[in-house]
């Protein structure tokens, strides 16, 4: 599995939009269709709402993509 930090802006960021920034889906339309095929975690915890709010320190995973948000101040 492959692990990489995502620096987001602002302190929140939702499932779908860091989908999207981490390039893992193309577009918002795939999103929907991916969470409904493809197990996601975040922080351990199985997932399927694109609009859950994601902070840094909170690891996604999604498929054999782990992704780890970082603040982008940091």
């Amino acid at each position: 599995m492959s692990g990489r930090e995502i620096p987001i802006r602002g302190d929140m960021i939702r499932l779908g939009q860091l989908l999207k920034l981490a390039d893992v889906v193309d577009g918002g339309g795939e999103v929907k269709d991916f969470l409904a095929e493809v197990a996601v975690l975040v922080n351990d915890e199985p997932e399927n709402r694109r609009g859950r709010q994601l902070h840094p320190g909170d690891v996604v995973v999604a498929g054999d993509e782990e992704l780890r948000i970082v603040g982008g101040d940091a």
